[in-house]
């Protein structure tokens, strides 16, 4: 077959390193997840939803064929950490936690994930990030442990 063809559409969560509330601010939130979305595009993953609330983001893409989901976590995470010391001096000691979460998703169930994306700050009302992504982890059968999930 002479072309590469694919269609990954891919959910990503991660958080804030110890999950400090640095993104309280609306309009600093609003403007990480519009940079965070940029940066999916200048990686050649086409942003679908990005959101999240003062510790942590979900990030819904299509996942580029020609880059691995640790690279484009890590691209991420980088570059929106870079932009977010440079934006505001007093984040300087801004980190994202070291790890992330990634699931695929099927085609079919995309818009329900944009859906809840956009309705997290009404979501973690009731819920927090660690129960949150515990949740998910069982929900796409992630076997892992604890002690190693949070930093």
């Amino acid at each position: 077959m002479p072309q590469s063809l694919a269609q990954v559409y891919l959910h990503l969560i991660w958080s804030t390193k110890n999950r400090i509330p640095f993104l309280k601010d609306e309009q600093l939130r609003t403007e990480m997840h519009s940079y965070l979305a940029g940066a999916c595009k200048s990686m050649n993953s086409p942003p679908l939803k990005v959101g999240g609330v003062d510790d942590h983001v979900h990030v819904a893409c299509r996942l580029s064929r020609k880059i691995a989901i640790s690279d484009l976590a890590r691209g991420l995470k980088r570059e929106s950490s870079k932009w977010i010391k440079k934006r505001d001096t007093s984040l300087a000691n801004f980190f994202w936690q070291e790890g992330y979460g990634a699931f695929s998703v099927s085609p079919a169930h995309v818009e329900a994930l944009q859906q809840y994306i956009t309705k997290q700050a009404e979501h973690h009302r009731r819920e927090d990030f660690k129960e949150e992504f515990r949740r998910l982890l069982q929900k796409y059968e992630v076997e892992f442990d604890e002690k190693y999930i949070w930093d």
